[in-house]
């Protein structure tokens, strides 16, 4: 093209990178195209050479990660069971309590955590009140563990107790089984550090009512799919970390004729269809083990990097690797949304819990496209729900082609993050969270949004190098 002809064209402008000079753009009323650019790993001269070394390995890191995907893919999910958490969970001990996130002292933990540890020790009745709990809890007699080492997952400060009636899960495809409490409803509840009588008497309530009258009923049924609620909620408007009414309402359609068919008497089997019934989170705790089960089913493949647990225990975040059993951890973040009347971000402990494992598997926050309605609990706009939904692709080393959502015309959820793919990118993981006061026993101050530091991604790639 001649340079006269090129200069008599109008120009087309397309902006790469910088934002700043769209102002410029703007103000002089010319057309433009922005490209949202930035350079790998933030230019990080330390992160590329290390990525660098990756590089001769890209064909042994693309197999594994797709060896990790399929078998994540395949996994599938029977609750079989509600049992005590000492009779089915491995190495569960009298004297041990589980919580959720990376290990931490009982000394270092937030205080919602402290104060669900204090009302697990009341509950099963080593300590008589709060006073006597703490002692316990700071004497060295009882021992905390991450519930992730036991197969198991909590929501926000997920503490297990020895006598905690907990969701048994099967995959029949690989043999592996996970473990999660029931979900005791809204309000004061001890996974926020809640610790008075009502917390105790609920909790006494869903293992002598609730737990045997679902165990009986889950015997004749032989078990109930799991997957296939998550698959069927995904089209109903669920994302199924933060909005469960669908799952919630599919399960107990699912289970109740097989309630009405225990022996317990009319008192008890109206009790439980009514605590299901009037629980709409009470699918999040089936939801997360079902995750949980599906990535531990991808774990222990060599030079994949995939990320198969997320988890923050009010304090770190953490991330695993398939590779990898160690933790990756960084402080938390604080979670960004809405708050609920009374409270400011200022009342809000960071961000807590072992539910990302929900985002870790592809639902939660990476399913928000296919459930706009979120937007009312935890901010934002709807355009933002799909935007992240199809953002995750980006970082991610596969898509769940069982797991779809309608309104962005059936696209598969995004799956298996891919450690390096973050890094290179920038782009950090979508999670969507319930707030928790820092202060023990006040409960839930809101919800939101919020992505774990990248920090976990940066050492997960240096050690994965070392490894190489």
């Amino acid at each position: 093209m001649s340079t006269k002809k090129l200069l008599s064209e109008s120009l087309k402008i397309v902006n790469v990178g910088s934002p700043s000079f769209k102002q410029d753009y703007e103000r002089q009323h010319i057309d433009y195209v922005h490209l949202e650019w930035r350079p790998p790993a933030n230019g990080d001269l330390k992160l590329l050479n290390l990525i660098s070394q990756t590089r001769q390995y890209a064909s042994h890191i693309q197999k594994a990660n797709l060896e990790v995907i399929d078998r994540i893919k395949k996994a599938e999910a029977k609750l079989v069971a509600v049992k005590k958490a000492i009779e089915v969970i491995p190495n569960m001990e009298k004297k041990l309590i589980l919580h959720a996130g990376p290990p931490i002292s009982f000394e270092k933990m937030a205080g919602p955590m402290q104060g669900a540890i204090i009302g697990a020790l009341i509950y099963e009745g080593l300590a008589k009140d709060e006073s006597d709990a703490l002692k316990l809890a700071q004497s060295g007699e009882i021992k905390f563990d991450s519930a992730h080492h036991h197969q198991a997952v909590g929501p926000m400060a997920g503490i297990i107790s020895a006598s905690m009636p907990v969701h048994v899960l099967y995959n029949e495809v690989h043999g592996n089984y996970s473990y999660c409490t029931i979900n005791e409803g809204l309000g004061k509840v001890l996974r926020y550090g809640a610790n008075s009588k009502e917390v105790i008497d609920r909790l006494k309530f869903i293992e002598h009512t609730v737990m045997p009258v679902l165990n009986q009923a889950l015997e004749i049924s032989k078990g109930v799919d799991i997957k296939s609620i998550i698959t069927q909620a995904l089209h109903m408007g669920d994302e199924c970390h933060n909005r469960n009414k669908a799952s919630s309402a599919l399960f107990l359609r699912e289970i109740s004729e097989y309630i009405v068919q225990t022996e317990y008497n009319e008192l008890m089997k109206r009790e439980t269809l009514n605590f299901i019934k009037h629980n709409e989170h009470y699918f999040l705790n089936l939801s997360m083990p079902y995750c949980k089960l599906a990535l531990d089913s991808g774990k222990g493949v060599k030079y994949s990097t995939v990320v198969t647990a997320m988890s923050r225990n009010g304090v770190n975040f953490g991330i695993q690797l398939s590779s990898s059993n160690t933790w990756y951890e960084a402080p938390a973040n604080y979670v960004k949304g809405l708050m609920f009347p009374g409270f400011n971000e200022d009342d809000a402990a960071p961000d807590i819990g072992d539910s990302a494992i929900t985002e870790t598997c592809g639902i939660g926050g990476f399913a928000m496209g296919g459930a706009p309605a979120i937007v009312q609990f935890v901010g934002g706009a709807v355009q933002q729900a799909f935007d992240y939904s199809t953002e995750m692709h980006e970082i991610t080393a596969g898509r769940h082609q069982v797991f779809t959502l309608p309104p962005l015309d059936f696209m598969p959820t995004a799956l298996g993050i891919d450690m390096i793919k973050v890094i290179e990118t920038g782009i950090l993981p979508i999670i969507n969270t319930g707030m928790a006061h820092k202060k023990a026993g006040v409960g839930q101050v809101g919800a939101g949004l919020v992505h774990p530091p990248m920090l976990c991604f940066e050492k997960a790639l240096e050690d994965y190098t070392k490894q190489l």
